[in-house]
């Protein structure tokens, strides 16, 4: 009698135990097809609040001082005989070893950046409600993301490189900064895509290997 009372006790143990294995092991997966493109969502509107900063507040100046004024737009350093700030045009910048073709390149750059964030948000929104769990969106936000990063890098860059005589580190303002924290949600979002990514290869894995063990075996 022992022995029979003991059977149905260890087979309800070992539902309870698949039952909670299976309710811990949906949690994580909750969480990456929930909080994953939220947070990438999240994300994108950070890094389109600090290219506003940067590029439309400050006007794309990322040196900013009442003695000196140097960004994608203007080139202005303090006159001690006039008093005052002068912008330098093209001829005496071209003087100073400064290419125009290059700082108009670079701004080219860093403003295409930007119309790519303000697209990039509805696109973001569409895939998030349209390929929910799947891969498929989500591989050309990661896609877009690597462009925004080397399209970013690279008129910075050159911005720099051109500027980097007239320019002391501690003379960069919020503009700059605006643009070194896009850097970093960029990089955090291809991180979050990539763990999306991840884990939207191996839940397909998993569904595919249970859909293989569903089916009849032939004999």
């Amino acid at each position: 009698m022992a022995i029979t009372a003991g059977i149905p006790t260890a087979a309800l143990t070992m539902v309870a135990r698949k039952q909670a294995g299976t309710r811990m092991g949906e949690l994580p997966q909750w969480c990456a097809m929930k909080l994953l493109p939220v947070l990438a969502l999240l994300e994108a509107v950070g890094t389109l609040a600090l290219m506003s900063y940067a590029l439309l507040y400050e006007a794309g100046n990322l040196v900013n001082l009442p003695d000196k004024r140097i960004g994608f737009y203007n080139f202005c350093l303090w006159n001690g005989t006039a008093g005052e700030l002068q912008c330098l045009d093209t001829e005496h910048l071209r003087a100073m070893g400064i290419s125009p073709l290059q700082l108009g390149l670079a701004r080219v750059c860093v403003y295409i950046c930007l119309v790519f964030v303000l697209f990039y948000l509805p696109f973001v929104l569409n895939v998030n409600y349209t390929f929910k769990g799947q891969g498929e969106g989500w591989k050309m936000i990661r896609i877009i993301l690597f462009i925004k990063m080397i399209i970013l890098s690279g008129g910075l860059g050159m911005f720099l490189l051109q500027t980097s005589h007239w320019i002391h580190p501690s003379d960069f303002t919020g503009g700059f900064l605006a643009l070194l924290g896009t850097h970093a949600l960029l990089l955090l979002q291809i991180l979050t895509v990539t763990v999306y990514l991840s884990w939207a290869k191996h839940t397909h894995m998993c569904q595919n290997h249970l859909t293989e063990q569903a089916l009849p075996t032939k004999i």
